[in-house]
């Protein structure tokens, strides 16, 4: 879409962007949902999907402001067009720092409560850009179709790109008998059929964040497994309405509709995780990025770096919006000067600044891959995602702490404005320099962020989206090169062996 003006004076640069407008009404496409029960007609029938949407929708249309301007698009240098930032690869230390920007604005815009907002598929995509000269060397080993994954991962970014796509991205499969692995296998995403034009596809996907509110969805089984057959070894997108695709959602757990007052972040909505039924589902060749090889899976790893310096990045902000939440508290308790109390904000404080770090060190040690692509440092994303999920709970309860009673007794904003009791919530409850109202609107915002359900779900996603402590160690493990440290023991010690 090209934006053109009768003012010669005023005339606008190409873009390739989407309105809130646009965005929603590409949603009404025929996709096939199920929540509780019952068959949606449309994604926005459901009031806690349609909040999310609406969230969303604002971000396309922050696209079109000046002061979201920078953040949220660039110029791209091929075409000249102003585009999406979500869909930056970065070439250099400055686009590295402007992509940030991109994360830190979605970030804020959700509260972080979205784990996967718009802008994290993307950084999927850009980690096969980082990585494609990999599979140069990669060829299907499924008879039948035999895509040009380069050529496919290259036309991918371009069309996410040049269209302002919304995609999901779901890895991981059903959770089922772990004790079976043949019970695990079964649930594998496997070809069913190849074919000169595509492959059909039957299996599952599960934790598909945001996928009834994107266009496309980015799948692949669960990297990292040279042993799975080659009919389960596969990488690819296609629109979320294609015929076959049929998505269960799970419980809803925001606030929909409700007083911002009263929820301050849950009213939002929230990003809907989907359990995702892929049957006998056509993928066209030209969206296939891995097809029957084993190793070109075990290339997940590499390939997510830019997903989990998104994870990273949005932990930061999520932890410096509780050192603010933090300090208001003591703003409005009065409890500033209480050592106790000041200790428990520089444990906030603490957490959110190691997380900070651990963002600036991944870029400041970046490389460049040998497609050109300046991709952040990963072990330092590993150990600083380490640090987040070991740390998160704590946090949480600090935060709750510094709260007292304030979070267990809310009051919403009908009991404030109710003649006969709501003057006696106002008169026994200020807060230091503020009304009752006003502390109450920073408590129901921490409890939004700490305690209610869509702070619980955001709490579990947090930890399983990261991994489990012990593999992110055995991560470390592997991605830390350790030769350097010994060699200075053995120089300060004199050891000759």
């Amino acid at each position: 879409m090209t934006v053109q003006d009768t003012n010669p004076a005023a005339v606008k640069p190409a873009h390739r962007l989407k309105t809130g407008a646009e965005f929603k009404a590409s949603l009404d496409d025929g996709r096939q949902i199920w929540l509780g029960g019952r068959k949606l007609d449309k994604v926005t029938d459901e009031p806690a999907l349609a909040a999310g949407v609406d969230l969303i929708a604002s971000m396309f249309d922050d696209q079109f402001k000046p002061e979201f301007a920078e953040a949220t698009t660039y110029n791209d240098p091929a075409s000249g067009e102003l585009v999406s930032r979500s869909w930056q690869v970065p070439t250099t230390p400055e686009e590295l720092t402007a992509r940030r920007k991109m994360i830190e604005y979605t970030s804020l815009k959700t509260a972080g409560t979205f784990g996967r907002p718009p802008d994290l598929s993307p950084a999927i995509v850009a980690g096969l850009m980082a990585h494609r000269e990999a599979f140069k060397e990669k060829s299907s080993m499924i008879d039948g179709c035999q895509p040009d994954f380069v050529e496919n991962i290259e036309a991918y970014m371009d069309f996410g790109r040049n269209n302002n796509l919304t995609a999901s991205e779901s890895l991981a499969g059903p959770q089922t008998d772990r004790s079976n692995p043949k019970a695990a296998e079964m649930a594998f995403l496997r070809v069913k059929e190849a074919r000169a034009d595509g492959i059909v596809v039957s299996g599952a996907k599960t934790v598909g964040s945001i996928a009834a509110q994107a266009n496309d969805i980015f799948f692949t089984n669960l990297g990292g497994l040279t042993t799975t057959p080659p009919e389960a070894c596969v990488w690819g997108a296609v629109p979320i309405n294609t015929p076959g695709i049929k998505m269960i959602s799970r419980e809803m757990v925001s606030q929909p509709g409700a007083d911002k007052f009263d929820h301050p972040v849950a009213s939002m909505g929230e990003e809907a995780d989907q359990f995702i039924i892929f049957d006998n589902v056509f993928v066209p060749k030209d969206k296939i990025f891995n097809l029957g090889d084993p190793t070109g899976m075990s290339w997940y790893g590499p390939v997510c770096v830019f997903a989990h310096w998104h994870v990273l990045t949005r932990l930061a902000v999520k932890a410096e919006l509780f050192v603010g939440a933090g300090q208001m508290v003591l703003d409005v308790l009065g409890t500033g000067k209480i050592p106790a109390v000041q200790l428990m904000l520089g444990e906030l404080i603490e957490y959110a600044q190691t997380l900070r770090a651990f963002v600036i060190a991944a870029e400041a040690q970046a490389t460049m891959t040998a497609a050109g692509v300046l991709t952040p440092d990963v072990s330092m994303l590993t150990a600083g995602r380490l640090y987040s999920i070991d740390n998160y709970p704590k946090v949480i309860h600090t935060l709750q702490e510094i709260c007292g009673q304030g979070l267990v007794m809310r009051f919403g904003k009908a009991a404030f404005e109710n003649p006969e009791v709501g003057h006696y919530l106002q008169d026994l409850l200020p807060g230091h320099g503020v009304s009752a109202m006003q502390k109450e609107l920073l408590m129901n915002f921490i409890w939004d962020m700490t305690s209610g359900a869509l702070a619980g779900r955001v709490a579990l996603f947090e930890n399983v989206n990261s991994s489990p402590a012990p593999r992110l160690r055995a991560r470390l493990f592997e991605e830390v090169k350790r030769e350097a440290f010994v060699d200075q023991v053995k120089t300060i010690a004199g050891m000759d062996w």
